[in-house]
């Protein structure tokens, strides 16, 4: 497509201490695509606002810890903005999407196809390492109660995602952790809400995970994301 036909496209991501990944995030986000990328620094302590400062991105701070209380301050953000995007996109902060994959990410959406895509780890190239096996299990269980419950086809709750801003808004997202990914895929399925999966790359992340990598976050992680599922059932 022109540059002139785009749809105004924002980026959220919501971070916590990363620092190194980051810049390298910033710097693989084509622009060109892009009008703002939302940096909401989640109370890190590691310089990670002024890193998204410096790649060029606008931080905003979200001092409640919580993956979904990240995601919510940044809409707000960008609900700031008089005028709203068509769409909005959801990465993380860690290097382990690919951003330079949006435009595959956003296209179904241009397309007039769906109104919420879905990056999917579990169709695409995968590097060895970069799910832990929980999370790898917890993927699986999430989609298989998906598909019993909802008769959904998602194949993942990645967090590399698209979606229509007027549908977002219809959504009312409420979570404020780790239910976050999962709330949004549930609603989707509960308000017939036409969607796809993309396959899309993923690699080990930068740094040290601060959820799958404790046994404690995979455990809180999980229970959350399974009782999020039942919540809407």
């Amino acid at each position: 497509m022109e540059q002139t036909a785009r749809p105004i496209i924002d980026v959220v991501i919501p971070a916590y201490n990363e620092v190194l990944a980051l810049p390298l995030v910033l710097l693989d986000i084509p622009r060109n695509w892009v009008r703002d990328v939302i940096v909401v620094d989640n109370n890190s302590t590691d310089g990670t606002a002024q890193a998204a400062l410096s790649g060029g991105a606008t931080p905003v701070l979200e001092a409640q810890k919580g993956y979904g209380a990240a995601c919510l301050r940044g809409i707000a953000k960008v609900a700031e903005n008089p005028i709203p995007p068509d769409i909005l996109v959801f990465m993380d902060a860690d290097f382990s999407d690919h951003p330079e994959e949006l435009p595959k990410l956003v296209q179904p959406i241009i397309d007039g196809q769906v109104k919420f895509v879905i990056g999917s780890r579990a169709l695409g190239q995968r590097e060895k390492g970069s799910m832990m096996p929980q999370q790898i299990f917890g993927n699986w269980l999430a989609t298989f109660l998906l598909r019993r419950i909802y008769r959904a086809t998602f194949t993942d709750l990645g967090p590399f995602r698209a979606i229509a801003w007027n549908t977002l808004e219809d959504l009312k997202m409420q979570d404020r952790d780790f239910g976050w990914t999962v709330e949004m895929q549930v609603k989707i399925l509960k308000m017939s809400i036409p969607y796809t999966e993309i396959p899309v790359s993923y690699r080990r992340r930068k740094g040290v995970s601060k959820i799958t990598g404790t046994v404690k976050g995979s455990v809180m992680a999980g229970y959350k994301i399974i009782t999020t599922i039942f919540k809407y059932a």
